[in-house]
This record gives structure tokens, sequence and C-alpha cells, in this order.
């Protein structure tokens, strides 16, 4: 069984946040997929679940999305080398993709949350949402994304749904790592 994570903010007023793409990539993918969501009382999020994997949007608000990713790792027995998170990266370009295996969160309030439950093994895919004039981060991150800006997600957007099936049809990472990584190319 595998976990694929996008990471938000629940409400209609983060709906269509740059907070919100790893929402945005998990919807279209149980979209795509012919999946529906539903609300379990025992994790605190939405889930849409296959026979292989599940597919969670933590309803904690970002900084606490971990008690919702290790209760569902353990209601569904999944390890921490089949879980991936999908999440914004303000320090990339908007649009382009960053695929890793391991490492730290990066400031990123969401992955600081999750870490310490799973650790640093978790793959992840960020997609960049740019920095812009605002003086505080979570005011940019918060803001939505212009229409130039929206030409630019949503490919990545795409592109990250297809690196994510390959992920659930076993495909080494490394292998989907060097194929989506740095999309798109300059």
């Amino acid at each position: 069984m595998k976990l694929i994570v996008g990471l938000g903010n629940p409400g209609k007023q983060y709906a269509k946040t740059k907070h919100n793409i790893g929402f945005m990539v998990v919807e279209s993918l149980a979209s795509q997929l012919g999946l529906s969501w539903k609300s379990p009382l025992r994790i605190p999020g939405q889930i849409a679940k296959s026979t292989n994997f599940v597919v969670l949007m933590p309803t904690t608000y970002m900084n606490l999305s971990g008690n919702a990713v290790i209760k569902a790792m353990k209601f569904y027995k999944i390890l921490p080398e089949d879980v991936i998170v999908i999440y914004d990266d303000l320090d990339l370009e908007v649009g382009k993709l960053r695929l890793r295996y391991q490492g730290g969160s990066g400031g990123h309030n969401g992955m600081n949350s999750i870490l310490p439950h799973v650790g640093s093994e978790v793959k992840r895919i960020r997609i960049g949402v740019g920095r812009h004039e605002f003086k505080d981060a979570k005011d940019d991150v918060l803001s939505p994304f212009s229409p130039k800006e929206e030409e630019l997600v949503q490919p990545a957007i795409q592109q990250a749904v297809k690196a994510i099936v390959e992920f659930l049809e076993d495909k080494p990472f490394s292998n989907i790592m060097n194929k989506y990584n740095g999309y798109p190319s300059t």
C-alpha cells in the first residue's frame, strides 16, 4: 500500500492559493483515476482510496500535516518508503518540479510537521511557486497565482500527476526523478 499526500490548507479561502498546490495535484490525480473523496473518522483529512494506494489531503492545516500523515500510515499499515508528499516551494521558479527521495524540510512548515513522524527519507515532489514582492513568505504562499503563473502551474500539475502514476506503477524512483526533475527543461 502506498500513500500520496498533497499538502495544503482546508477551506475555500485557501483553495486557489500557492500553498495549496499539493491539494491541486492530488485532486487532479483522483479525478483522472476516477476516485472519490471521503472523510474518515480516524484520519483528519480527506481520503481517496484504491486497491493499492491511498491519497490524502490533510484537514489539519499545513503546520500540523504530520498528524494526519502518521494516522493514515498507521491505519493503512504504510511504510515510510511508500509515502510521497507533494507541496509548494517558494525557492523554485513558478511551475518548476523538483523530486527528491530524502532531505530536510527546506523551511516548509508542512514538511517540518511530517518529517519527525516519517523520517527524512520520505519521497517528495516540490512544485515551484516563486517568491514575489511580499515581505513575508506567509503572505506570498497564501496569495493566488496570477493568470500568467497559472499558465505555468497547470502543466506542472499534470507532470506531477504523471510522476505519481509512475511511482504507483513501482517504477524506480531514481528513474522518475531523472525524467521529471527540472520540468520544464530550460
